[in-house]
């Protein structure tokens, strides 16, 4: 099992950046997808960005292609999520995901989740 904690959220104005990050617990962190989802009010949870257990393959929707960046780091046992360029739209609850087994764009596919945290842009 693996329990994650998201941190880093806030509130920031348009055009601003923030860095989430999201800490695993165990010891096995490297053999786990991780994936970032966020969901706003009266919407679906969807998928932000994906990584492989060791970095070498990330993914991204569409709407935040080119503008947010993950990453992670086996030895802290920690993902990151660099948000850059923050729009009104990006406002919502960020979730941190993991799971040992799925590499998957789909919430569903997902085991372990964080608390949220939650982003606010706006002016």
């Amino acid at each position: 099992q693996v329990q994650l904690v998201e941190s880093g959220g806030g509130l920031v104005q348009p055009v601003d950046s923030l860095r989430l990050s999201c800490a695993a617990s165990g010891r096995t962190f490297n053999s786990y997808f991780m994936a970032w989802f966020r969901q706003a009010p009266g919407k679906e949870r969807e998928f932000v960005s994906f990584i492989s257990r060791s970095g070498g393959y990330t993914t991204y929707a569409d709407s935040v292609k080119d503008r947010f960046a993950i990453s992670r780091d086996n030895a802290k046992n920690t993902v990151y999520l660099q948000m850059n360029s923050l729009k009104p739209d990006d406002t919502a609850v960020y979730y941190c995901a993991a799971d040992p087994e799925h590499s998957s764009t789909g919430w569903r596919e997902y085991t372990y989740w964080g608390q949220g945290t939650q982003v606010t842009v706006s002016s």
